[in-house]
């Protein structure tokens, strides 16, 4: 088994990485650092806790660590633990600056160690539905696509991501959803026109979104708001032989904050009132939403870490989610579309 370290003990640590960590076979639990020592072992009795994410990653035991800290910290706790011999998955954002990852991709080239981002929702059932549509040309050729993550949150909270700092704000955490499955789908976009502001009283960040990608034959949108009260719009797919729409967010979050998690019945499977509607010229159909499950993405690390399989979410790519995010915070500030050069 993969000897793990986890770094942070927040809502990401407990609700995205420690339900699948403590069920895959391939890995064990083996420390845990934060400065809720208390609640980490009543939780997870004689777990080995560390004050520090500097002391985790110098137990000689732990061979992999798993960054949840805030998104400033990722880049210099990533190289302390790749230089340090450690195998490491970096909670989304990957960084917050290209030059940062850019250096911790050599680095972990040179000592020969997995480096990978938590882009978890690539295994949304809706997503990977959405993918299913693209390959089948059930919708001919791809005109527009559109993609949000919309809440309720009409009101700051008291919590990092929605203070001032590098790396905060919803562009940066929803935001690198939507970019990382957007690149999966089309690839590099010829130009970005972006609008990122903050919309909430007295918030100190970007709260808003809308994002467009301009390709040479289609147009990708990227929308979050924090003031959608009702069932919200996830995709719309439109096509010259149809399009597709689907409303609500895959239930693998909701499962995991009741306590379900892979091993739960009817893990991960929605139920059918939301699966999406593909319509074409003469007819309209719901169209089943595909199974998902975010414990793929451990099982993908586990087998590169072991048997040298191809890393499904590489730094590389999260590096290019990172780049667009400049990008479009450039073009918002500049009130312009910016061109891209070749990826």
């Amino acid at each position: 088994m993969i000897k793990t370290g986890i770094i942070g003990y927040g809502f990401s640590a407990q609700t995205f990485h420690l339900p699948f960590i403590k069920h895959l076979n391939e890995f064990e639990l083996t420390a845990i650092s934060s400065s809720k020592s208390e609640q980490v072992l009543a939780d997870n009795p004689g777990m080995q806790v560390y004050d520090t994410a500097e002391q985790l990653i110098k137990d000689n035991t732990t061979e992999l660590v798993i960054i949840t800290s805030p998104n400033d910290t990722h880049y210099d706790l990533a190289k302390l633990a790749l230089a340090n011999g450690k195998h490491v998955i970096v909670e989304k954002p990957f960084v917050t600056q290209v030059a940062q990852g850019e250096e911790l991709i050599a680095l972990a080239k040179e000592k020969e160690l997995v480096l990978s981002t938590y882009h978890n929702r690539r295994w949304d059932g809706d997503f990977l539905t959405i993918q299913q549509i693209i390959e089948s040309k059930a919708l001919g050729e791809i005109r527009v696509f559109e993609s949000h993550f919309d809440r309720f949150r009409p009101i700051s909270r008291q919590r990092w991501r929605e203070q001032a700092g590098e790396g905060t704000g919803i562009w940066y955490d929803l935001g690198s959803h939507l970019v990382d499955q957007a690149l999966c789908l089309f690839g590099w976009p010829k130009a970005i026109t972006a609008c990122c502001r903050a919309l909430r009283e007295n918030s100190q960040v970007t709260d808003y979104f809308h994002v467009q990608l301009h390709y040479p034959n289609h147009e990708v949108v990227l929308c979050s708001s924090p003031f959608s009260a009702g069932p919200g719009l996830r995709f719309q797919l439109e096509g010259t032989k149809g399009s597709f729409v689907k409303y609500g967010l895959d239930p693998q979050e909701d499962q995991l904050k009741q306590g379900r998690g892979p091993a739960s019945e009817n893990w991960a499977r929605e139920v059918e009132a939301k699966h999406g509607m593909l319509f074409q010229e003469d007819k309209e159909a719901i169209y089943p939403t595909l199974l998902g499950g975010y414990q793929h993405y451990f099982s993908n690390i586990a087998q590169a870490i072991k048997h040298n399989k191809t890393v499904a979410v590489t730094a590389e790519q999260a590096l290019a989610v990172i780049n667009i995010i400049q990008l479009a915070e450039r073009s918002s500030a500049m009130g312009q579309t910016i061109p891209l050069l070749n990826e």
